[in-house]
């Protein structure tokens, strides 16, 4: 079973912040999971929420910012004074990153196109990754929105892509062949409801956001490929002792 940080290692760092991607990748993680949305002058970043309030100093919301107004936000403070300085990353400068990394992970990139809609995200994102394609680190898309994942599709087949759940949702399984996913992202209520047990018997299921080590043994009984936990320390320890 896989160990995904969940925006980085976020339990002990700043989401979605370049420490918190490094300090997960010398921790041994097998994936980065990462969320995208889009500034009003069309560069991909790096966050979570639509809004900017909760993880950095500012007010408003990302699509009504440049990427340099962003960049001048404080984006640690939020979590510990210490990480004072810490700034919203460009998508880019996360591949760049691990482009000089080593070791191969996975690259879990969310598009956070739902709730908001970002026309033309689909076509950023797979131009920013086709300039990457030398690297040997994997990268799956996922997303909430049906219209983004199948999008991705009409614009690369090839491309690897997770469909997000929430809860259980009857017809999970046909709206994952609509946008031709080939993995279930799912919480845990998902995971153990009926429809949860009928997917995971036809394709991947990767659980978020797993933070209670005490439920691996049943993770692997379920034989889920991969975990995103806010504190892969403490998972990557229960498994590998």
């Amino acid at each position: 079973m896989y160990i995904y940080a969940h925006r980085g290692f976020s339990g002990e760092y700043p989401e979605n912040t370049m420490i918190a991607f490094q300090r997960a990748y010398e921790l041994g993680v097998d994936g980065i999971e990462l969320d995208v949305q889009m500034t009003k002058d069309g560069e991909l970043v790096v966050i979570h929420d639509e809004c900017i309030e909760r993880t950095t100093d500012g007010i408003g919301y990302v699509k009504d910012f440049s990427f340099r107004q962003l960049r001048q936000l404080d984006a640690g403070s939020w979590f510990h004074p210490r990480f004072a300085g810490e700034r919203i990353p460009a998508l880019a400068e996360v591949l760049d990153w691990l482009s000089d990394q080593k070791r191969s992970i996975i690259l879990n990139i969310e598009l956070k196109n739902s709730i908001i809609h970002y026309d033309g995200m689909e076509e950023k994102l797979l131009t920013l990754l086709y300039s990457y394609r030398s690297w040997s680190h994997r990268i799956v898309c996922s997303s909430f929105s049906i219209r983004s994942l199948y999008r991705l599709y009409q614009l690369d087949p090839n491309v690897d892509k997770a469909m997000l759940v929430e809860g259980s949702q009857c017809g999970t399984l046909d709206m994952a062949r609509v946008c031709h996913a080939r993995e279930i992202h799912g919480d845990w209520s998902f995971l153990i409801s009926r429809e949860g047990e009928k997917i995971s018997k036809k394709m991947d299921i990767c659980v978020y956001t797993m933070n209670d080590p005490l439920l691996l043994t049943e993770l692997i009984q379920r034989d889920v490929k991969a975990l995103m936990t806010d504190f892969p320390n403490r998972m990557l320890s229960m498994l590998r002792g």
